[in-house]
C-alpha cells in the first residue's frame, strides 16, 4: 500500500448520505475505508454559494462511500465556489 501512495492525491468523495468531502488521500484498506488529510466538506445550497466546512484529518468508512474521484488541483483552484448554486444531494437509496 505504501508504494501506491507515494504521491498523495486530492480526492472528492460522495458519501451514501449525500455529503461531498474533499481532501488528500493518505491511506485506504481492502474495504475502502479512507483516510483523508486537510479535508473539508462542500455544502451546496440553491440560494447561496458553496460552504466549506473544515474537517481536518478524517476517516470515511468504506460502506459509506458512494463515489470516489480524483481532483485536478489546477482546475479546482479556478472554481469560484461563492457563485455556484446547486441543490444538495439526496442520500443513496438501496
Amino acid at each position: 500500500m505504501a508504494s501506491a501512495l507515494e504521491n498523495y492525491i486530492s480526492m472528492s468523495i460522495v458519501t451514501a448520505d449525500g455529503r461531498i468531502i474533499v481532501g488528500t488521500l493518505k491511506g485506504f484498506d481492502q474495504t475502502i475505508n479512507l483516510i483523508l488529510d486537510e479535508s473539508h466538506e462542500r455544502v451546496f445550497s440553491s440560494t447561496s454559494g458553496v460552504e466549506q466546512v473544515v474537517l481536518g484529518l478524517y476517516i470515511i468508512r468504506g460502506d459509506n462511500v458512494a463515489v470516489i474521484g480524483e481532483i485536478d488541483d489546477d482546475a479546482d483552484s479556478y472554481l469560484d465556489l461563492n457563485s455556484i448554486r446547486a441543490e444538495p444531494l439526496n442520500p443513496v437509496v438501496h
